[in-house]
Parts: structure tokens; C-alpha cells; sequence
């Protein structure tokens, strides 16, 4: 049974082959308003969200599915009535896939070990790989591909956009800069770097962290920043970690030492004053609606391979 827990359970041919059948719903959705006929999408969700409950509801409804919310906190699994394992084996039974939006990675991978069906990460505090596919989509699309580009990004690095983000790029030949303070509470997990530059080494791209946020933004093709308050986030820390985060916000002149037309991205929701200004998230250079969008095509495409390898499997 494959599911999508990382983007690392795939190799370069799968992912790229995948955003390719991205593009192609995004260019023709009635040629697949059938793909996943009487299919049920049943989502499971611990955060709150906008983006992927909506996009992914929608998805599988252009597919010609249909999909449930599972609200945790009104559920005997949110009171504590029925374990995990339990809810899984049953719900395996009911439904053809699984999204799951998690505090915990652990919890996912729990989940994958008790599913009769492909489980596939919504969003967990380790990575959130179903972005990274509509991000990388959306590079291919502004920037006329993904080999060669040199994305920048600048805030928390110790997250789960910038952990798949390093696993993503690295793969497609996009070349990932993290400017971001030092120290392990702000830098991404060793072991993500590890796998990065395994991976950067494989397919002939570059990844570097450093601390400069001028020297990460320079010559880059993307600017990529992400919330500093993560919903995990205690919103006591709101100010120490603006203070903290600063001087990495993306500005017009963050912006000026990058290539004259690079574009500005952001996975949403987005603070105006806090981790970019105003005049760059709605400036001409900002992708960020079509970046939101793109979670749309970029998700159907991943639940039409796990429909059809678990077809196979």
C-alpha cells in the first residue's frame, strides 16, 4: 500500500510525474470529472484549516468523489472513547483514502501502519508535503520549470514547510537557500538537512542555511517565508519571536538584491507586518493566490496516483 507521509517515500521520477498530472488537471478538469467515481476521500482533522480542507473537498468532488470531515474534537476519538488504531481499521473499511491535518508525525505513522487504504499527510508538525507539491507546481508554472531555480527562504526553519521544501527541492533540481537564526529551536532538524544534501548531492543541487538573510535572498529566482506563529506555538511567544524573526522579514529590499523577476511566495495564512510587509505580499511580484490554488490541482493529482497504485497494488 503506498501512501504520503514525506515527499522522501517518493523518488524524483514519481514526484515529477505527479506534478505533471497536476498540470494536466489544472489544463483539462473535465477530461478527469470521473477519475475517482464513488470514491470517498474521509479527512481527519486535529488543526484547524482553510486551504486543505476546502481544496481537498473540492478535489475529490471534481473527481467525481466524495469526501467526509471527520471533526476530531466532537469525536470518541477526540474524548478519548476509541484509540487510534481502532478508528483507522474501521474507517479502512468505509472509505478509499485517507488526508489527515495532525499535530503529531507519530500520529500519522500510526495511522499508515493500522490503514487498509493510502493515508496521506495533510499537514503534521514534521512536514507538509502536499504544499510543497502545489508550491513546486507553481515554480514550474512562473518560472518556465524547476531545474536550475534557486528558491530562498527566510523565517522559521525548524518547520514542517521548510523541512519539505529541503526534501522537494532538492529532488527536482531547485537549488534551497534557509536564511533563518541560529540555534536548533529556529534551524531545521539535522537529520532533514542530512537527507537534503544526500539528496541536493544525487541530483546536482545546492542546499545552504545560514544566518544572513541578504546573502540567502541574493540572485534567488523565489522568495518562499512562512507564518512565525505555527499553530503550535504558544501565543505567549508572539513577541520574543518577533524580535527574533525580524530581520528576516521579506521586504522591497530583501526583494531588490534578488533576480529582477522573481516572485514571492507564501503558503497562507499570511501577516502582513510580521513575516513580509504589505507591499510585497500584494505586490506585483507576489504568487501566492495562484500558489493557493495550485494546492487544489496538486492534491488531486497525488489522489489519483494513490487511487490507482492502490488499484494495482
Amino acid at each position: 500500500m503506498e501512501h504520503l507521509s514525506s515527499l522522501t517515500d517518493w523518488n524524483e521520477e514519481i514526484l515529477l510525474g505527479v506534478l505533471q498530472s497536476a498540470a494536466d488537471f489544472k489544463a483539462e478538469p473535465e477530461a478527469f470529472a470521473r477519475a475517482a467515481e464513488r470514491k470517498v476521500l474521509f479527512m481527519i482533522f486535529e488543526k484547524p484549516s482553510l486551504r486543505t480542507r476546502v481544496s481537498f473537498e473540492t478535489g475529490i468532488v471534481r473527481l467525481g468523489g466524495h469526501a467526509i470531515n471527520y471533526d476530531v474534537n466532537t469525536s470518541p476519538l477526540g474524548a478519548g472513547k476509541e484509540s487510534l488504531p481502532d478508528t483507522i481499521k474501521v474507517v479502512s473499511r468505509y472509505a478509499d483514502l485517507i488526508v489527515a491535518r495532525l499535530f503529531k508525525h507519530s500520529d500519522l505513522e500510526e495511522m499508515i501502519a493500522h490503514s487498509g487504504v493510502p493515508v496521506i499527510n495533510g499537514l503534521t508538525d514534521y512536514s507538509h508535503p502536499c504544499q510543497i507539491m502545489a508550491d513546486l507546481l507553481t515554480i514550474r508554472e512562473h518560472r518556465r520549470g524547476l531545474k536550475g531555480q534557486t528558491l530562498c527562504f527566510l523565517g522559521d526553519g525548524f518547520n514542517n514547510v521548510t523541512h519539505s521544501l529541503l526534501h522537494g527541492c532538492a529532488m527536482t533540481g531547485v537549488n534551497i537557500r534557509v536564511g533563518c537564526p541560529a540555534g536548533e529551536d529556529y534551524e531545521p532538524l539535522p537529520s532533514v538537512l542530512a537527507e537534503a544534501r544526500r539528496l541536493a548531492e544525487a541530483h546536482g543541487t545546492e542546499v545552504v542555511v545560514t544566518d544572513d538573510a541578504k546573502a540567502a535572498a541574493e540572485g534567488a529566482d523565489v522568495v518562499y517565508t512562512d507564518s512565525w506563529m505555527s499553530y503550535h506555538i504558544d501565543p505567549g511567544e508572539l513577541d520574543r519571536r518577533v524580535k527574533k524573526f525580524m530581520p528576516y522579514q521579506v521586504t522591497e529590499e530583501i526583494m531588490s538584491v534578488t533576480r529582477p523577476d522573481s516572485i514571492f511566495m507564501n503558503c497562507l495564512p499570511a501577516a502582513r507586518g510580521y513575516e513580509q510587509t504589505a507591499e510585497v505580499i500584494d505586490g506585483p511580484r507576489s504568487v501566492v493566490f495562484d500558489q493557493a490554488e495550485n494546492r487544489l490541482h496538486a492534491q488531486n493529482a497525488i489522489m489519483l496516483r494513490l487511487l490507482e497504485q492502490a488499484r494495482h497494488g
